[in-house]
């Protein structure tokens, strides 16, 4: 394996560049800059709030390009590039049939800030680390203004009880299993695969020129548009199927590690 033809590099943020205390390495940083001397484009791909993403590489957030909201939103330089927002009529249907689900956490989430309801400390608490902006309110029906995903939260898992009560959505709306304890649903071009996409034809950007770091199924989408994909070693198992190449685990370093052997290949 050459990475010498890579021009852009793409990586997940949860378990991914972020370890498991969500905390982005030093080391990184100084890889990054190792990156820009050589023109190589770097993207920040997440289901996570802009502002999230933009505080946790905060250092760089100027520089990069964020895809946020699993692709519902772009933004370089503090101006957007796509934003795919979701229609009223499906946030309604979405949020009924969340409501019939025990135990289940909606997030309206817009460009800027998410919208939740007040009924648990222990889940506003939770959201903290993925929401940097929220707002609290009684009533996420009547929400009228602009949503770029909704995402739902589960204590007890994301596959066992929020998946099986949307999944018939699929089709229709984009439904992504994106984490452990998280689903998101929205547009059906809301993905990272499909913002990825644009991206590189902007740049005129090919799959054999991208390298995609992912660890979940909504990273599946832009893994597929990269000949250098790689699984993180704590990937689910539909990741680690899809991606072309394999790397080390969040916790130990593996975006980093093939960072080193990119810039070894393009000295």
């Amino acid at each position: 394996m050459n990475l010498s033809t890579i021009k852009m590099v793409v990586t997940d943020m949860d378990g991914t560049l972020l370890n498991s205390r969500h905390e982005v390495s030093q080391h990184f940083f100084e890889l990054y800059e190792e990156l820009k001397k050589r023109g190589i484009l770097f993207v920040a791909a997440s289901g996570r709030q802009y502002n999230s993403i933009a505080d946790k590489l905060s250092q760089i957030q100027s520089e990069i390009i964020i895809i946020a909201e699993n692709g519902g939103l772009v933004i370089h330089n503090d101006q957007e590039l796509i934003s795919t927002p979701l229609d009223s009529v499906s946030k309604n249907v979405i949020l009924e049939i969340l409501g019939q689900i025990d135990g289940a956490f909606p997030v309206l989430c817009g460009k800027h800030n998410a919208y939740i309801l007040g009924d648990s400390p222990k889940f506003i608490n939770t959201l903290k680390e993925y929401y940097t902006k929220y707002e609290i309110l009684d009533d996420l029906q009547k929400f009228d203004s602009e949503v770029i995903k909704i995402a739902v939260y589960h204590y007890g898992g994301s596959e066992k009880f929020i998946y099986p009560a949307v999944k018939h959505l699929e089709g229709k709306l984009k439904v992504k299993v994106s984490g452990e304890n998280w689903v998101d649903l929205s547009h059906i071009n809301a993905h990272k695969g499909f913002a990825l996409k644009q991206i590189q034809e902007q740049h005129g950007i090919g799959p054999d020129e991208t390298l995609v770091f992912g660890d979940y199924n909504n990273d599946l989408e832009m893994l597929a548009l990269a000949k250098y994909s790689f699984a993180m070693a704590n990937s689910h198992p539909n990741v680690l199927k899809a991606a072309n190449y394999r790397t080390l685990s969040n916790d130990d370093f593996g975006v980093e590690h093939i960072l080193k052997k990119l810039l070894k290949d393009k000295n």
